[in-house]
Formats: C-alpha cells, structure tokens, sequence
C-alpha cells in the first residue's frame, strides 16, 4: 500500500475543512471592514461594498471558467495551486496601496474560492464509501460553517484592534495551515474526472434535469439569505435585542448551522432528493412563522435559531445530487456540473440579498421572511418535479428486472 492510498479519508476530509475555514472566513469578512476600508481608502459606502459583490462575481464566473483551465491537473496538485492562489490574493489585498489593488485581490482570492468548492466537494466524495458521500461533502463543508461562526467575527475583531490589513494576514496564515495539511493529508493518486470543456457547459445547461437541480440550489440556498443578510438589524429593531446579545445570537445561529449541516449530510446519504424536498419543507414553515414572530423577542429569538439549523441543512445534499445526476446525464461532465453549482450558490446568495435588500426598503424587515419562503417554495415545487422526473425511469427498471 502506498503512502497516498494509505491516507485516513478522516485525515483528508480534515485538511479540506482547515482550508474550507480560511476561504469561508475571507468571503464575508470585509463586511465587518467596511468602515476601516472607507476611512483607509476614502471611498463611499458603495464602493466599500464592492469588496463583497465583486468576490460574489469572482466565485460566479471563476468555478466554471478555472474547471476549464485546471480540469486535467492532478487533484493534489490542484489543492496546492489553490491554496497558493487563495493566500497570494489575501496579501495582495492585505498590503494594497490603493483600494483598487484591494478589489484586484479579492478576485484573486474569489477564483481560488470558486475551484476549490468544486475540487473538494468532488475529493470529499471520491475519498469515502459510496454510502457516506454526503457526510464527508458536510465535514467539509463545516469549515465554512465554522468560519461563520468564528473565523469571520475574529477576522473583523483582529481589523478592529490592529487595522484591517491584518485580517487579511491573519486569513493568509490561515491559508498557509490549510496549504501545508492538504499537501501532507490528500491522496496523491486520485482519479481525474473527465476532461471539462466550454461545451460542457453547454451541454450542462441544456439538461432539463440539470438546469432544475441548479435552480434548486439558487432558490432553496438562496431564501435565507432574504431573512440572514439583514439578521442584525432584525433582531436589534424588530426583537428589541441588544447590540452585544446580538453577537452571542449570531455565535448561537452559527452552531446552529454547524448541527444543520451535519444532520443533512447523513440524511442525504442515501436518498438526496427526497431528503432534499422534506428539508425545503421545513426552512418554507420556518421562515413562515418568522413572519408572524419577528416582533416577539423570546418567540422570535427561537424562530431565527430553528431557521439556523435548516438554513444551510440542504448543502450537503445539493452537491451530492448535482454530482449524482451529473453521472448520469451528463457522465463527461461532473466537475463542471459540479462547479456550475457553486455558482448557483452564490447566484442563490446575490438573488437573496438583493431581494432582501429591495423588501427590507419597501416594505420592511419584517416582511423579509415572507419572501424568503417564497423562494423557498419554488424550490419545493422544482424538488418535486425532480423526483416526479425520476420516477418513470424506475419504473421501466422494474419492468426490466421483471421480465
């Protein structure tokens, strides 16, 4: 046995998740620099904000496009190179003498973000049995959780006390930990997909069953974020808590999350869909009675922590059936199913909180729930078309097995 095949996938799935937690911890920490970066670099709120969407875009357009660029390198190679991109992007940004520097190092950072979702959900899977594909895609995806909960704060407290070119330094170190346990823990011998192509795109976004599961993952992820982006301000102005009980809320939310995540995982191991539809289910009831509780502290506070453990539950399983389906629709492109993914992730994210954005100055925070299950409930509605779409083919698998 060699040194590579005899790797604990334990081990891997850990390296992958101290390099989730760096790249989870630099998507939103500059939302707590805002302030810094606008007194640093003298721009507006706007344009502060722009270290936020353009990362956003970064992860979009970088997952498919370096799934192109890199889909025949080794998978440790590859790990490597990501990280090596992930933490020059970050001391770019750390050490940019202008803020249009900063932003060229947050697309840096954001196309190493992008690839490495994909390569490590794809890792996480190929590293473990059958049967367990979608708990090792949620330990790895509990590094980002994690970084919710603590990277992100820390990041912004380590700006706040020391300036915030060392939240950057700080994330890079961070890196450097994630580089040195993916080049010792992931497997060298990996199998490499197939060769991923424009066409595969193409051909992708063609599949009806494809395209719904992407839509799935755009509008099932992404009605949290309508309630998640404003959070803050809906447990301060509508619940009355104060600013520092919101931290501790927002630590609570986070391990809230953390237990969603790990209970989904082993509820999509075997049947990802139905998994899938019962777990949309419960995010659509929660954040419909959100809306009816968002002025009540104590009931409202319980119905943000329940929104918390079915926000990011369906993770696990969004990835693993875009995988699954992409073997069987589409064999010659798994990764770029895969990758095309995480953009809808983030498409989910961007669609949220601009939603949220536009209820929240119309209507008001309270509303921001309602339209969040809206979204979600499209998601159902697709979920279920999905597996009616499934149906017919075990049918005819029965027939067969019949005659």
């Amino acid at each position: 046995m060699t040194k590579s095949q005899s790797i604990s996938p334990t081990f891997t799935l850990l390296a992958l998740a101290v390099s989730a937690f760096a790249i989870g911890s630099t998507e939103f920490i500059s939302v707590g620099l805002i302030p810094l970066l606008i007194q640093s670099f003298h721009v507006s709120m706007a344009q502060a904000g722009l270290t936020v969407s353009v990362y956003a875009m970064g992860i979009m357009v970088g997952a498919p496009l370096m799934t192109l660029l890199t889909g025949q390198i080794n998978r440790h190679t590859l790990m490597i190179i990501i990280m090596l991109l992930f933490i020059a992007g970050n001391l770019v940004a750390a050490f940019a003498p202008a803020f249009i520097i900063l932003l060229a190092g947050r697309v840096v950072a954001a196309l190493a973000h992008g690839i490495f979702m994909t390569v490590a959900s794809v890792i996480a899977a190929d590293v473990v049995a059958p049967s367990k594909r979608a708990s090792a895609i949620a330990v790895m995806f509990t590094g980002l959780t994690v970084a919710t909960v603590t990277g992100v704060p820390l990041g912004t407290m380590i700006g706040q006390l020391g300036g915030w070119r060392w939240s950057f330094i700080f994330i890079s170190l961070i890196g450097v930990i994630g580089l040195i346990a993916d080049y010792i823990l992931v497997p060298r011998n990996l199998p490499l997909p197939s060769k991923a192509t424009a066409s595969g795109i193409i051909r992708v976004l063609r599949n009806p069953k494809l395209l719904l599961a992407l839509l799935v993952t755009a509008l099932g992820y992404g009605g949290t974020f309508v309630v998640y982006t404003y959070l803050s301000p809906l447990l301060e102005q509508k619940m009355g808590w104060s600013a520092g009980a919101v931290v501790v809320i927002l630590v609570i939310y986070g391990l809230m999350v953390a237990a969603g995540n790990t209970v989904g995982g082993r509820l999509a191991n075997a049947k990802p869909l139905a998994a899938l539809l019962k777990m949309f289910t419960g995010l659509f009831a929660t954040l419909l009675v959100l809306t009816f509780t968002a002025n009540s502290q104590w009931l409202g506070l319980l119905t943000v922590l329940v929104m918390g453990f079915f926000a990011f539950m369906n993770v696990p399983g969004l990835q693993l059936y875009i995988v699954q389906l992409a073997e069987k629709e589409t064999p010659n492109d798994i990764t770029m199913a895969s990758a095309l993914n995480i953009s809808a992730f983030n498409v989910g994210i961007a669609l949220g909180s601009g939603i949220g954005g536009q209820v929240t100055s119309q209507f008001g925070l309270g509303m921001t729930p309602l339209f969040g299950a809206a979204m979600v409930a499209v998601s159902i509605v697709l979920t279920w078309g999905l597996i009616q779409l499934a149906r017919p083919s075990r049918r005819l698998i029965r027939k067969f097995n019949h005659n």
